[in-house]
């Protein structure tokens, strides 16, 4: 039988990641600061639930975090009940939030003390991505390490790259993730201008998916541009915000100029000023249209 497989963190990502293991066969041990949150995912899919992250490390050779920032992740791999304490000598430790590259590798660390290996591996994709198995890990620290967390990362990624030392994956989450935002700034903005201008929003969307501008990003957003009251939030704004100030601090301590960034960086401040953090990311466009 293969081997359990922790994931601490059951949000949208997590939890997605959690049936793709599930799916694939895997058992899985699952711990969520919001315990009730757990609770239903275990139901819904067959996982077993951990009082802490420790319990949960504790249960398996290959542990996946999915957690908000770096803050979250912080406090979970620290003290008597974190992640830290339940390692098992030669456990690898995936660390798949979006954070910062410091955040990794102040971790590794005390990761190390306890036998165990940390890999900076986030991923590229939404969760409906996440739930097709097609994301892509971008992966930072040891080669061997890896090697033992692959077969568990190949049940919801479709490519894992290595990309260099701890600390690699997260910056290039960062970068992809700005450009992202980018994508997503621009669409709003084109799909509103066309609106106003008497072009029907499907036909405009249309344009988008049959022309040079049909990034991966426009066709798996359609359906949330199209529909954004009866489309789930697969992307909270607030993470928005969260991603773009992480991605500024990392262009400052490197000395490279973030225009695109800086803009958006703004104008994402101005919607959660008018309440929409909860909103998913292609909310960008509604709130362009109530402006």
């Amino acid at each position: 039988m293969d081997e359990t497989v922790a994931v601490i963190g059951t949000g949208n990502m997590g939890a997605a990641m959690v049936a793709r293991l599930r799916a694939h066969g895997r058992p899985v041990t699952v711990f969520n600061r919001t315990g009730s949150r757990a609770a239903a995912l275990a139901a819904r899919t067959g996982a077993e639930v951990a009082t802490s992250a420790r319990a949960a490390a504790a249960s398996a050779r290959v542990v996946v975090v999915s957690l908000a920032d770096d803050a979250a992740v912080a406090a979970t791999y620290e003290g008597t009940d974190g992640l830290v304490a339940g390692l098992r000598p030669g456990a690898v430790v995936a660390e798949t939030s979006t954070v910062s590259p410091e955040t990794v590798r102040a971790l590794a660390g005390p990761v190390a003390a306890a036998g165990a290996t940390l890999l900076d591996a986030p991923v590229s994709g939404s969760v409906p991505v996440v739930e097709r198995g097609e994301v892509t890990v971008l992966a930072g620290g040891d080669a061997a390490a890896l090697d033992t967390a692959r077969p568990v990362l190949a049940a919801f990624a479709s490519r894992v790259l290595h990309l260099g030392p701890l600390g690699s994956g997260a910056t290039m989450k960062l970068v992809v993730n700005g450009v992202v935002h980018s994508l997503n700034q621009a669409v709003s903005e084109a799909l509103v201008l066309a609106e106003r201008a008497g072009v029907d929003r499907r036909a405009a969307y249309e344009v988008f998916a049959a022309s040079a501008v049909a990034a991966p990003f426009v066709h798996y957003k359609r359906a949330a541009f199209e529909d954004p009251d009866g489309t789930p939030v697969a992307f909270r704004l607030d993470l928005v915000a969260k991603d773009l100030a992480l991605l500024e601090a990392l262009a400052a301590a490197n000395g490279a100029r973030m225009d695109q960034a800086d803009t958006n960086r703004r104008l994402v401040g101005e919607a959660l000023a008018a309440g929409y953090a909860d909103r998913d990311i292609s909310a960008m466009a509604a709130f362009l249209r109530s402006t």
